[in-house]
């Protein structure tokens, strides 16, 4: 790639932005390669690992090759997530504003992640949470919405729910959440590496345009953030209009005060200040780190909005106890879970959650809340493939089919399985390296194949 390459003014509006230098910027984009990283699940142990350790990640790796994550069996079991190294900053944060204080509440923590879609954030903040603590994790746009949740399954965390609600909605939720992450739509400058075609979407009216609507859904969500509840606000843009300038208007419009993180010199971040408010940020360009372009802050919330009133009786469903005891030997601790019922699903969330689900349900859309354990025919269960993947199933209430590479590659695209011995009848734990992968059906003569269409693998394995 070549300097004329880069939008016009795109350069000259970077210079003078904190730690630019131009030539190590160009070189960067010019003669080397996006680096391939993964994080790794800590509540799914595998043999996997990376070539090198991300330095703010203690879960992030870097590979020395990208390999195909469509034909891995463990990428689907959910041992993994494939994300941007510079991106898992967000996971230094988190980490260091808990160790301050943050979890001092013995009810736990809640966690809104806005902007979710994909995921790599939500499963990064999940693996940063305990089973008392909540994460809700929300998408905008709808048709975004399935592979968040799909992410998030494959997770296997039951503290979790999805929504697809617009910012405006969480006003609502008057000092709900202790930490807001907004992951804000931007002009994408910092993915111009990874994805050369977005210098054709840059422009200095669109840098405007995305200051104004990040300015909209930050005054929106504020009111959702409790008091002394943390903020933390990331793009993957190097414009100041987006970054530094968005934390003066943070300061200036709200009662917010600046949190300064604190960063290893080598790993190449460069602290900025915000020029009115000095305002704490932290840039990451690809000649300083092994990663794409990031910028991150945090600040915490100095006032008080309210708070919203607590869910009334009559939001929790009457409890149908005789469906929740045939329920209950296919959970780990199930005394632990809240049991509900969405038509004729079965559902789990820990019970701590119980009160925060009836609050969120009354005001926003939810499309995934904790574990779907599946449907009841009279005493059978017929088993979600959430369920499956999650850490509370009990693994011993099935029966458990190993899967050979070959074979893992044939159930994840809903195939035949061939050379399967088996004379076990019933419902089974597709395992593949001690993971599940989902639910097939074993009977005398064939094998059904439960894996859900919508996610099989479709692409062919290149030779």
């Amino acid at each position: 790639m070549n300097e004329y390459h880069f939008p016009e003014n795109f350069l000259s509006k970077l210079a003078g932005s904190p730690g630019f230098e131009a030539e190590n910027f160009i070189k960067a984009h010019q003669n080397s390669d996006s680096p391939t990283s993964i994080r790794l699940n800590p509540f799914k142990i595998s043999a996997i690992k990376g070539d090198r350790q991300v330095p703010w990640c203690s879960e992030g790796y870097y590979l020395d090759s990208r390999p195909s994550f469509t034909f891995d069996p463990l990428f689907h079991a959910g041992c993994y997530y494939v994300q941007e190294a510079s991106s898992m900053f967000i996971d230094h944060i988190l980490r260091y504003i808990k160790k301050e204080g943050i979890n001092k509440d013995s009810d736990g923590i809640k966690v809104l992640d806005l902007c979710a879609a994909p995921g790599g954030k939500s499963t990064l903040i999940s693996s940063t949470l305990k089973s008392n603590d909540l994460l809700v994790a929300n998408e905008i746009i709808k048709t975004r919405v399935p592979v968040l949740a799909d992410n998030l399954t494959r997770w296997g965390t039951s503290n979790t729910i999805v929504t697809n609600n617009d910012p405006k909605d969480f006003g609502r939720l008057k000092g709900f959440f202790d930490v807001i992450l907004v992951d804000a739509p931007c002009s994408g400058s910092g993915m111009f590496r990874k994805d050369p075609a977005a210098m054709d979407e840059w422009s200095a009216a669109n840098v405007k345009l995305c200051h104004q609507r990040q300015e909209r859904i930050l005054a929106d969500v504020y009111p959702a953030l409790k008091e002394d509840g943390y903020l933390i606000y990331s793009t993957c843009s190097y414009s100041v209009e987006e970054n530094e300038d968005i934390l003066d208007w943070l300061c200036a419009e709200f009662e917010l005060e600046s949190i300064r993180i604190p960063v290893e010199t080598d790993w190449g971040i460069v602290e900025s200040q915000s020029t009115q408010k000095q305002a704490w940020g932290y840039r990451f360009y690809p000649d300083k780190v092994k990663g794409e372009g990031l910028f991150a802050a945090c600040l915490q919330k100095k006032e008080s909005n309210g708070e919203v009133p607590p869910a009334k009786d009559k939001e929790h469903q009457k409890a149908n106890f005789k469906e929740i005891d045939l329920i209950k030997p296919y959970i780990n601790e199930p005394a632990d879970f809240f049991f509900f019922k969405v038509n004729d699903d079965w559902l789990a969330i820990s019970r701590d959650h119980k009160e925060s689900l009836a609050i969120l349900q009354r005001y926003l859309y939810i499309k995934k809340s904790g574990i779907r354990i599946g449907k009841l025919m009279g005493k059978d269960l017929i088993p979600d493939h959430e369920l499956a993947l999650s850490l509370i199933v009990n693994k011993d209430q099935f029966l458990k089919t190993k899967l050979s590479m070959e074979q893992a590659i044939q159930y994840l695209r809903r195939e035949n399985i061939t050379d399967l011995d088996s004379q076990d009848k019933g419902w089974s734990l597709m395992i593949f390296e001690g993971h599940a992968l989902g639910w097939a059906k074993l009977l005398p003569n064939r094998i059904n194949n439960y894996y859900p269409k919508e996610i099989r693998i479709l692409s062919q394995q290149s030779s």
